[in-house]
This record gives structure tokens, C-alpha cells and sequence, in this order.
């Protein structure tokens, strides 16, 4: 692999990427909130989950709102100010438009940019099996993902630069790792 992959700035942030799922939006949040610095990314609905579930995003972040056609924030990605993007939780929506390549959103933008400048991305997937358990704003709901929400969940773990995980315990071990790996000066190995 070439050094492509390694190429942000010292100082480059976490960019977190919401979108309008709501399996796991709330401890997303807090572990958007364990994390400096960061810029974040709200799908426009992303914004109707934050109301839905009540919830305020953590202090202290930079937040870019979805507001243009051409999602002019995600040519930070080409000036190497982010290190990692994290896609969580990931719609399917918009699981299905990072697989087939289209970047119609400001979360879409964004994990196609981080694709083309070798930035790693680690997208949590909320359609993952059969039959989940989701936590929807009155309670926990059961939800059973389409045959086609699981094969794009399957397509999207095998893109060059990306991790998919599962469970939110995957997520957190996987955004420690890649803290680790920064702090260890590793480079991203695709």
C-alpha cells in the first residue's frame, strides 16, 4: 500500500457522520462525546432523530448541517483535516447508497470523499441480521431487515478503507483501536 492513506495533518479531527436511524443514536452521541476533536456530519434526518429521541448533541463539536446540493464541507477530506471518518449509526438507506456509489447527502459526500482520499472510515450498520431488537423513542421494537439491507450491510464490509461493525461494542472497540493506532503513528492499512 502507498502512503496515500496516511496523508492528514497533524492536527486532522474525527469526522462523525449521523444519519436517521435511531438503533444505538443515543450512545453514538456519547461516544461522539468521548472523542476530540471532532467535526460532525447531521443528515437532515439525522435532525428529526435528534428531536424524536430528544437528545442534544455533545458541546464543543463542530457541526455541519445537510443544507447544499453539493455538500461543500466534505472537501475538507481533500485538504487531509480528518484522520477517520466514523458513518454511526448508518441507515440502511444510506448503507445501500455508500454501496452503490451514490452521493446525493452530506453523509453520503462524505464517506465517498473519505473513499477517494483513503481516509478510513468504520461505519456501524444497523441492519445486520435477520431479526434485531432497535430501541425506538417509546421502547424496544422488534425489526426484521430485508434480504437486500443485509447484502449491501455484506458489500459495504468488503470496500477498500472501510470497517463495518456490527453491535455497539464493536464500534467502541473499533474507534479505540484506531485511537490507538494514531497515537502509535500507524498507518491506515485499508
Amino acid at each position: 500500500m502507498s502512503d496515500a492513506g496516511t496523508r492528514h495533518r497533524k492536527d486532522a479531527r474525527w469526522a462523525w457522520a449521523l444519519t436517521g436511524s435511531g438503533h444505538f443514536f443515543v450512545e453514538s452521541l456519547a461516544l461522539i462525546a468521548t472523542l476530540d476533536p471532532v467535526d460532525l456530519f447531521v443528515s437532515k434526518a439525522a435532525e428529526e432523530v435528534l428531536r424524536m429521541y430528544r437528545q442534544e448533541l455533545p458541546p464543543g463539536l463542530r457541526i455541519y448541517h445537510d443544507l447544499s446540493a453539493s455538500a461543500v464541507p466534505v472537501g475538507r477530506f481533500y485538504e487531509g483535516r480528518y484522520h477517520t471518518l466514523v458513518v454511526s449509526p448508518a441507515s440502511a438507506n444510506t448503507v445501500a447508497k455508500c454501496v452503490y456509489g451514490i452521493a446525493d447527502s452530506l453523509v453520503t459526500n462524505c464517506f465517498a470523499q473519505a473513499g477517494k482520499c483513503r481516509v478510513p472510515s468504520i461505519v456501524f450498520a444497523c441492519d445486520t441480521s435477520p431479526e434485531m431488537i432497535t430501541m425506538a423513542p417509546r421502547g424496544p421494537v422488534p425489526v426484521y431487515p430485508r434480504a437486500i439491507d443485509l447484502e449491501n450491510t455484506d458489500r459495504l464490509s468488503r470496500f477498500e478503507y472501510c470497517s463495518v461493525v456490527e453491535t455497539i461494542g464493536a464500534l467502541e472497540h473499533a474507534v479505540a483501536a484506531r485511537k490507538a493506532a494514531l497515537a502509535a503513528g500507524i498507518p491506515a492499512d485499508g
